[in-house]
């Protein structure tokens, strides 16, 4: 894949915001009970051909949104999109390559699951152009996997991390979920120990939450209760520190100089193209700053049969003051330095009285900590996220707006 650089920016050219691309492959084996994403059990044969042409055709009317920027990471989400083959990823890799301008290290990140890799495949990946993988462990405890409905065992995580290893990637993640269904504080550690015998540069460690339109929320199971989930919470995070990570996101921690950064990206309230079904994307206008989001058919047979016209776009709307304030809230409170007032401005293009009164109100009640300008969640906001998050919604919220559809469940592309 070979990559454009981009000439510096000259003053007065509107404001620099880093610029990723999200490209989601739908399909998986099988559909977790706890899954809320745009996912679909595979029934047949993959439809690879089609779906690439489909991608393909979505990425050319994307391209002119981009207005030759440079891409910083490229993430490839799902689904697993481990089912699709080395070769199809590569041949949309080389279309990337050739219409938009890529940054000399660029990241590119592959999601996948240990059910479904073959031996052989990272380093046919690798060759293709991907530089990052993302492994959906969850566990390595064979009956907690199977409580998660999980299609793969222990044995099938080590062998992919043995292979990822040995493909030559120097940066991988491991994903990990804790407060699991029968788990102890034990076999959460346990878990943690196992995964840091591989010295993983970075590990996703979140909770497993019951989400609504997901067979856990229909057939809730028995969950470690709240004490049990906060010792959980606090020996995990002792662990990864002693061991030399540092968290810098919420459920993210990296060795040094590992953090993703296409998951940076979207926590600083950067931009972002969406490729495929249901993919979201969000763009700043150079020139009038005027931040919009556009969204794609959910389901995979009407994007493949609307990909590259007009009909794919199922939503398009430009962010209002209230959507700004509440969408740039929920991601940056995520991170662990927090933000500066002066980057609030930058990113939304709001004065930074648009968001004071909401963090008085929340460091009113300890959510949050303030230095000088800077910003970030207090230990007891981490621990109460949503409820911090909340309160950057306005108040009260009018039926029908913009920002009452992100109260009842805004979803930002999937990353790890």
């Amino acid at each position: 894949m070979q990559q454009h650089s981009e000439p510096p920016r000259a003053e007065g050219e509107g404001p620099s915001v880093p610029l990723s691309l999200y490209v989601h492959l739908p399909w998986c084996v099988a559909k977790c009970p706890y899954c809320d994403f745009n996912s679909h059990a595979l029934r047949g044969s993959l439809p690879e051909d089609d779906y690439l042409s489909a991608l393909l055709a979505d990425l050319s009317t994307e391209t002119g949104r981009a207005e030759e920027r440079q891409i910083v990471s490229v993430f490839f989400g799902g689904g697993t999109p481990s089912l699709f083959s080395a070769a199809a990823i590569g041949r949309f890799l080389d279309s990337v390559a050739t219409t938009l301008k890529l940054a000399s290290d660029v990241e590119v990140t592959l999601e996948a699951n240990p059910g479904t890799i073959e031996h052989g495949d990272f380093a046919a990946y690798r060759d293709a152009g991907i530089n990052r993988i993302s492994l959906g462990a969850q566990s390595f405890d064979d009956g907690l996997l199977k409580a998660i409905g999980r299609i793969h065992g222990h044995a099938d995580v080590h062998r992919a991390i043995d292979d990822i290893v040995a493909a030559g990637y120097g940066r991988f993640n491991i994903d990990l979920m804790h407060g699991l269904p029968g788990q102890t504080e034990e076999t959460a550690h346990n878990d943690l120990v196992t995964a840091l015998e591989y010295d993983p540069p970075h590990l996703s460690w979140y909770e497993l939450t019951i989400e609504p339109n997901t067979l856990f929320w229909h057939e809730r199971p028995q969950l470690p209760d709240d004490d049990l989930l906060w010792q959980i919470y606090m020996d995990g995070c002792e662990t990864l520190t002693a061991a030399g990570y540092t968290r810098y996101e919420v459920s993210a921690f990296a060795a040094p100089g590992a953090q993703s950064v296409h998951n940076r990206n979207y926590w600083e309230f950067g931009d972002y193209l969406g490729i495929g079904a249901g993919a979201h994307g969000k763009l700043t206008d150079q020139s009038t700053g005027r931040v919009e989001r556009r969204i794609k058919a959910r389901h995979p047979s009407d994007y493949t049969r609307h990909a590259g016209s007009d009909a794919c776009v199922v939503e398009h709307r430009s962010l209002d003051e209230n959507d700004l304030v509440f969408e740039f809230a929920l991601n940056a409170l995520r991170l662990t330095d927090g933000f500066d007032e002066a980057f609030f401005e930058a990113r939304t293009g709001l004065g930074r009285s648009s968001i004071k009164s909401p963090l008085r109100a929340a460091l009113a009640r300890g959510l949050v900590e303030h230095d000088r300008q800077r910003w970030r969640a207090s230990p007891l906001g981490f621990r109460f996220l949503n409820d911090l998050q909340s309160m950057f919604l306005p108040e009260p919220v009018p039926a029908g707006s913009d920002a009452a559809r992100l109260q009842s469940g805004f979803e930002a592309p999937k990353s790890a």
